[in-house]
């Protein structure tokens, strides 16, 4: 949610929960019929698998053999709300049954099983085998907003238990050994990566604020003439 970047390929989105997962199935089908052979991802929690759209998306993706992979994130907690409390089954990939499509889930903290599934997904969507349901078990560190004390509702030694198979420092234990990255190398990385969102914070902290005379843009395809006439005269 909130992500959008049209020059990588990222579609523009939003922040009703679920509402995004139907644009992947609108963009895996301009890619068949355009013969495009790109693959739309619709990335998803778990909280959004008890969404409508999503079950509405699967179905028709399914039937018209669409080339999408809908992603589920499942870090356990819908905001505060555990899985098991709101789930029927035991993964949401056993869902993909009812939708004859494969279904497959995997250790979302491991990057290298993320991967590979990921890229059985695609090959299949790109051979015409249609969608495919990923989900990837993983965890979420901190509250669901800077408002939010996770520890009202889960208790420390779980996050301690899933910090210590945080992605980042497992790729390092696994991919270190095999002896084509150093230690240095993955330290740029990091610092690099800490550079370009500090350079993003900045440029965020240094913007100026919208003119209220752009409040209505990008809201309605036609703007009715009284709405832009308010927007104008708008006082704050």
């Amino acid at each position: 949610m909130h992500i959008a970047d049209m020059s990588k390929g990222m579609l523009g989105t939003n922040g009703v929960v679920g509402a995004s997962i139907p644009l992947a199935v609108g963009a895996g089908l301009t890619s068949k019929l355009k013969d495009l052979k790109r693959v739309a991802v619709a990335f998803f929690g778990d909280g959004a698998a008890n969404q409508g759209v999503l079950h509405e998306s699967m179905n028709l993706a399914s039937v018209w053999k669409l080339p999408v992979i809908f992603c589920c994130e499942n870090n356990g907690y819908a905001q505060a709300t555990p899985v098991e409390y709101a789930l029927s089954t035991a993964n949401v990939s056993d869902r993909a049954a009812g939708y004859d499509m494969p279904g497959i889930t995997v250790d979302g903290m491991d990057v290298f099983a993320v991967y590979d599934a990921a890229g059985q997904a695609v090959e299949r969507a790109r051979n015409g085998e249609g969608p495919t349901l990923l989900e990837c078990r993983t965890y979420r560190f901190y509250g669901h907003t800077v408002f939010d004390n996770p520890l009202t509702y889960r208790t420390k030694e779980e996050e301690d238990h899933w910090r210590a198979r945080d992605p980042l420092k497992l790729f390092r234990e696994n991919v270190l050994p095999l002896g084509d990255i150093t230690l240095e190398e993955l330290d740029q990385i990091d610092q690099e990566a800490a550079d370009i969102m500090e350079e993003a914070i900045k440029l965020a902290d240094a913007g100026p604020l919208p003119e209220t005379d752009k409040i209505y843009e990008d809201v309605y395809v036609s703007y009715p003439t009284e709405l832009l006439k308010r927007g104008t005269n708008m006082e704050v």
